[in-house]
């Protein structure tokens, strides 16, 4: 009996994609998560990318950055603690509390190509705290 029940567990469990999220099949946007996509993939060979239902999550130990595509931009959460982000541009804010898909207590937007190589400086703190880079001051 109780087989039957877990064959229809994991026949139920949806593999989400790419093709999943309408948001990243719009031409002026599939290229900035691309770009994103691979830097953050090139971070660490131990990092992986999981499609979930509403958002993309970027994880090696657990998520680091969650993705959730809009119809114009990239909503990244990151998953450390919002009073240790080092964001001179002040383009974070605390989310911690807050109700959110992905993980995470700091949010941030990707909105263009030219702001790829700060929000990866952002993506690496939260990289880097949850491998616990001890090089770190």
């Amino acid at each position: 009996t109780l087989e039957a029940y877990r064959s229809a567990k994991k026949e139920s469990q949806t593999v989400y994609k790419m093709d999943d999220h309408p948001n990243l099949l719009v031409p002026n946007l599939r290229p900035l998560f691309e770009n994103f996509r691979e830097q953050v993939l090139a971070l660490d060979p131990n990092v992986n990318e999981e499609f979930f239902k509403k958002y993309v999550a970027y994880k090696a130990e657990t998520n680091f950055v969650d993705v959730i595509p809009q119809a114009k931009r990239l909503r990244l959460f990151l998953n450390m603690p919002f009073p240790e982000i080092n964001d001179p541009k002040k383009r974070c804010k605390d989310y911690a509390g807050i109700g959110h898909w992905g993980t995470g207590d700091v949010r941030v937007y990707l909105e263009s190509v030219e702001e790829l190589a700060y929000i990866m400086g952002l993506v690496r703190q939260s990289f880097e705290c949850q491998m616990g880079d001890s090089s770190k001051p």
